[in-house]
Protein backbone atom coordinates (compact mmCIF):
# COMPACT_ATOMS: atom_id res chain seq x y z
CA UNK A 1 0.00 0.00 0.00
CA UNK A 2 3.29 2.51 0.08
CA UNK A 3 4.14 1.63 -3.10
CA UNK A 4 6.49 -0.91 -2.05
CA UNK A 5 7.80 -3.74 -4.48
CA UNK A 6 6.45 -7.16 -2.28
CA UNK A 7 9.33 -9.46 -0.60
CA UNK A 8 9.27 -13.21 -0.18
CA UNK A 9 11.38 -12.38 3.41
CA UNK A 10 10.33 -11.76 6.82
CA UNK A 11 11.21 -7.61 7.46
CA UNK A 12 14.16 -8.44 9.52
CA UNK A 13 15.81 -10.72 6.85
CA UNK A 14 15.32 -8.53 3.95
CA UNK A 15 18.47 -6.40 3.37
CA UNK A 16 18.60 -2.40 3.67
CA UNK A 17 20.09 -2.82 0.21
CA UNK A 18 17.33 -5.06 -1.03
CA UNK A 19 14.85 -3.01 0.59
CA UNK A 20 15.73 0.38 -1.49
CA UNK A 21 15.66 -1.62 -4.59
CA UNK A 22 12.09 -2.80 -3.62
CA UNK A 23 10.83 1.14 -2.71
CA UNK A 24 12.89 3.62 -4.91
CA UNK A 25 11.40 2.72 -8.31
CA UNK A 26 7.49 3.67 -7.43
CA UNK A 27 9.18 6.68 -5.33
CA UNK A 28 11.09 7.66 -8.36
CA UNK A 29 7.38 7.39 -10.36
CA UNK A 30 5.71 9.19 -7.94
CA UNK A 31 8.28 12.05 -7.79
CA UNK A 32 8.27 12.38 -11.46
CA UNK A 33 4.30 11.95 -11.53
CA UNK A 34 3.54 14.59 -9.07
CA UNK A 35 5.61 17.24 -11.51
CA UNK A 36 2.24 17.55 -12.68
CA UNK A 37 0.93 18.47 -9.72
CA UNK A 38 3.25 21.81 -9.52
CA UNK A 39 2.67 22.33 -13.53
CA UNK A 40 -1.24 22.96 -12.61
CA UNK A 41 -0.27 24.86 -10.04
CA UNK A 42 2.19 27.15 -12.52
CA UNK A 43 -0.45 27.20 -14.81
CA UNK A 44 -3.17 28.97 -13.13
CA UNK A 45 -0.69 30.95 -11.35
CA UNK A 46 -2.38 34.19 -12.24
CA UNK A 47 -5.75 32.59 -11.31
CA UNK A 48 -3.98 32.61 -7.74
CA UNK A 49 -2.71 35.56 -7.68
CA UNK A 50 -6.05 37.32 -8.41
CA UNK A 51 -7.90 35.48 -5.61
CA UNK A 52 -5.01 33.86 -2.97
CA UNK A 53 -7.55 32.81 -0.38
CA UNK A 54 -7.85 29.45 -2.94
CA UNK A 55 -4.32 28.58 -1.97
CA UNK A 56 -5.22 27.97 1.53
CA UNK A 57 -7.61 24.96 0.87
CA UNK A 58 -5.18 23.54 -1.66
CA UNK A 59 -3.82 21.01 0.46
CA UNK A 60 -7.22 20.26 2.24
CA UNK A 61 -9.17 19.28 -0.88
CA UNK A 62 -5.70 17.33 -2.46
CA UNK A 63 -5.74 15.50 1.06
CA UNK A 64 -9.46 15.17 1.11
CA UNK A 65 -9.43 13.31 -2.55
CA UNK A 66 -6.19 11.13 -1.74
CA UNK A 67 -8.33 10.10 1.23
CA UNK A 68 -11.64 8.87 -0.40
CA UNK A 69 -9.69 8.11 -2.90
CA UNK A 70 -7.52 5.35 -0.57
CA UNK A 71 -10.67 4.50 1.42
CA UNK A 72 -12.33 2.86 -1.92
CA UNK A 73 -9.00 1.25 -3.18
CA UNK A 74 -8.19 -0.19 0.46
CA UNK A 75 -11.40 -1.82 0.51
CA UNK A 76 -11.61 -2.75 -2.83
CA UNK A 77 -8.45 -4.78 -2.44
CA UNK A 78 -9.61 -6.11 0.71
CA UNK A 79 -12.41 -7.55 -1.56
CA UNK A 80 -10.44 -8.70 -4.04
CA UNK A 81 -8.28 -10.69 -1.80
CA UNK A 82 -11.54 -12.26 0.13
CA UNK A 83 -12.35 -13.39 -2.82
CA UNK A 84 -15.65 -11.21 -2.58
CA UNK A 85 -14.98 -9.31 -6.00
CA UNK A 86 -13.97 -9.83 -9.36
CA UNK A 87 -12.71 -7.67 -12.59
CA UNK A 88 -16.36 -9.15 -13.91
CA UNK A 89 -17.91 -7.02 -10.92
CA UNK A 90 -16.38 -3.48 -12.03
CA UNK A 91 -19.66 -2.31 -13.24
CA UNK A 92 -21.49 -3.32 -9.24
CA UNK A 93 -18.23 -2.09 -7.80
CA UNK A 94 -18.48 1.41 -9.65
CA UNK A 95 -22.21 1.45 -9.02
CA UNK A 96 -22.05 1.21 -5.28
CA UNK A 97 -18.95 3.17 -4.85
CA UNK A 98 -20.79 6.20 -6.65
CA UNK A 99 -23.55 6.06 -4.84
CA UNK A 100 -21.05 6.22 -1.59
CA UNK A 101 -19.03 8.89 -3.11
CA UNK A 102 -22.25 10.80 -3.20
CA UNK A 103 -23.31 10.98 -0.07
CA UNK A 104 -19.81 11.25 1.27
CA UNK A 105 -19.32 14.42 -1.40
CA UNK A 106 -22.80 15.75 -0.10
CA UNK A 107 -21.66 15.86 3.55
CA UNK A 108 -18.40 16.88 3.44
CA UNK A 109 -19.55 19.85 0.69
CA UNK A 110 -21.90 20.83 3.13
CA UNK A 111 -19.39 20.77 5.98
CA UNK A 112 -17.15 22.34 4.23
CA UNK A 113 -18.92 25.06 3.05
CA UNK A 114 -19.79 26.03 6.51
CA UNK A 115 -16.50 26.02 7.42
CA UNK A 116 -15.16 28.54 4.80
CA UNK A 117 -18.21 30.59 5.30
CA UNK A 118 -18.19 30.49 9.45
CA UNK A 119 -14.50 29.41 10.62
CA UNK A 120 -12.34 30.97 7.87
CA UNK A 121 -14.80 33.69 6.86
CA UNK A 122 -14.33 33.51 3.11
CA UNK A 123 -17.06 35.13 0.67
CA UNK A 124 -19.69 32.65 -0.52
CA UNK A 125 -18.24 32.53 -3.97
CA UNK A 126 -15.07 31.53 -2.29
CA UNK A 127 -16.90 28.87 -0.47
CA UNK A 128 -19.52 27.92 -2.84
CA UNK A 129 -16.04 26.99 -5.08
CA UNK A 130 -14.24 25.06 -2.46
CA UNK A 131 -17.50 22.89 -1.94
CA UNK A 132 -18.39 22.06 -5.25
CA UNK A 133 -14.54 21.34 -5.46
CA UNK A 134 -14.60 18.68 -3.11
CA UNK A 135 -17.78 17.22 -3.96
CA UNK A 136 -16.40 16.66 -7.49
CA UNK A 137 -13.12 15.78 -6.14
CA UNK A 138 -14.56 12.77 -4.22
CA UNK A 139 -16.94 11.51 -6.73
CA UNK A 140 -13.98 11.37 -8.74
CA UNK A 141 -11.43 9.84 -6.18
CA UNK A 142 -13.75 7.26 -5.14
CA UNK A 143 -13.96 5.94 -8.55
CA UNK A 144 -10.85 6.07 -9.60
CA UNK A 145 -9.92 4.49 -6.23
CA UNK A 146 -12.35 1.66 -6.74
CA UNK A 147 -11.32 1.23 -10.75
CA UNK A 148 -7.26 1.68 -10.49
CA UNK A 149 -7.05 -1.52 -8.43
CA UNK A 150 -8.91 -4.24 -10.53
CA UNK A 151 -7.46 -2.87 -13.46
CA UNK A 152 -3.85 -3.32 -12.10
CA UNK A 153 -4.97 -6.97 -11.07
CA UNK A 154 -6.26 -7.89 -14.47
CA UNK A 155 -2.92 -6.75 -15.98
CA UNK A 156 -1.39 -8.80 -13.72
CA UNK A 157 -0.18 -5.87 -11.23
CA UNK A 158 -0.10 -6.37 -7.40
CA UNK A 159 -3.34 -3.65 -6.69
CA UNK A 160 -1.35 -3.33 -3.14
CA UNK A 161 1.93 -2.30 -4.45
CA UNK A 162 0.51 0.43 -6.98
CA UNK A 163 -2.93 1.85 -5.07
CA UNK A 164 -2.92 4.08 -2.67
CA UNK A 165 0.41 6.15 -3.74
CA UNK A 166 -0.75 6.08 -7.16
CA UNK A 167 -4.24 7.09 -6.97
CA UNK A 168 -3.36 9.63 -4.48
CA UNK A 169 -0.78 11.00 -7.57
CA UNK A 170 -3.57 11.23 -9.83
CA UNK A 171 -6.37 12.43 -7.65
CA UNK A 172 -4.74 15.19 -6.58
CA UNK A 173 -3.48 16.13 -10.21
CA UNK A 174 -7.40 15.59 -10.90
CA UNK A 175 -8.16 17.79 -7.89
CA UNK A 176 -6.66 21.06 -9.01
CA UNK A 177 -7.90 20.69 -12.40
CA UNK A 178 -11.74 20.91 -10.99
CA UNK A 179 -10.62 23.42 -8.50
CA UNK A 180 -9.56 25.87 -10.78
CA UNK A 181 -11.92 24.86 -13.38
CA UNK A 182 -14.37 25.54 -10.74
CA UNK A 183 -13.07 28.93 -9.45
CA UNK A 184 -12.58 30.19 -13.04
CA UNK A 185 -16.13 29.57 -14.03
CA UNK A 186 -17.26 31.08 -10.25
CA UNK A 187 -14.91 33.64 -9.64
CA UNK A 188 -14.53 34.69 -13.34
CA UNK A 189 -10.76 34.05 -13.12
Amino acid sequence: MAAILPTDKPYFQTGVVETWKHRIPWLLLLMVSATFTGTILGFFESALAANAALTLFIPMLMDTGGNSGSQSSVTVIRAMSLGDVEFGDLFRVLWKELRVAVLCAATLGAVVFAKVMVIDRKSVSVAVVVALTIVVTIVIAKLVGCLLPMLAKRLGLDPAVMASPFITTVVDALSLLVYFAVATRILGL
